[in-house]
């Protein structure tokens, strides 16, 4: 009888690790927002009409608020000018869809008073794209041909994500900042309310954290496994 050695990656500990902690936030988000779903604000305002407040009170008149289909897929497109809500959260008086839609009103405001890292994180976008697509046969590539510096450049358009995602973090933080602030000084919101609100934000906010600490893990591994392959091709 033969018995063959097993090899054990242990890079997929690293693997492992991002998938736990990415799955924490997730069930923490989905757990959060179910939550303060449940829970209404007193003044019994609908977040369309929260958002509308919102942007007039930063003086911003020419941004829509529009609805759009799906759970969570709330957004705003400053090309096309609108503040788009999900079906769960555009006629809702909880305080969760309040907070989802003052969030992206921060967005809003952040294009209207040309706040720098929102324009940076959109320049770099389609660089992203491409790069996070040709990352990995960039870098089988190099591999076979034994052109360490092919999977070097592979590794790096790996990289471009996990700076998109560094920037992405505190955009998003400072659109909450701003969204909160607002419901703070309107009077409208008694403090429970507001803790709610900065909660759904919060846990939502941990989801691009781990988000970004999975794609650190993930550029590790790529390290670990092929650049040292790289180095020993040369």
């Amino acid at each position: 009888m033969f018995f063959y050695p097993i090899y054990f990656d242990y890079t997929y500990i690293l693997v492992i690790i991002g998938f736990v902690i990415t799955a924490w936030a997730s069930i923490n988000i989905k757990s959060t927002y179910a939550k303060y779903s449940q829970q209404r604000a007193q003044c019994g305002l609908r977040a369309n009409e929260v958002a509308r407040a919102i942007l007039n009170s930063a003086n911003i008149y020419d941004i829509r608020i529009g609805r759009i289909n799906g759970n969570l897929t709330d957004n705003f497109n400053p090309k096309n000018c609108i503040v788009s809500l999900s079906d769960s959260v555009h006629d809702s008086t909880s305080i969760a869809a309040i907070g989802v839609a003052a969030h992206e009103c921060g967005h809003a405001i952040q294009y209207h008073e040309g706040y720098s890292l929102i324009k940076i994180r959109n320049t770099i976008v389609p660089i992203v794209n491409v790069g996070s697509s040709l990352s990995l046969p960039v870098i089988l590539i190099g591999v076979l041909i034994g052109m360490s510096n092919i999977v070097t450049f592979g590794i790096f358009l790996f990289s471009l994500t996990l700076i998109f995602q560094l920037i992405t973090l505190p955009v998003e933080l400072n659109a909450s900042s701003r969204a909160l602030e607002i419901l703070k000084t309107s009077g409208q919101f008694t403090p429970n309310e507001l803790s709610g609100a900065k909660k759904v934000l919060t846990a939502a906010a941990l989801t691009y954290v781990a988000a970004a600490f999975s794609t650190l893990l993930q550029l590790l591994r790529l390290v670990l496994i092929f650049g040292g392959k790289s180095n020993k091709r040369r």
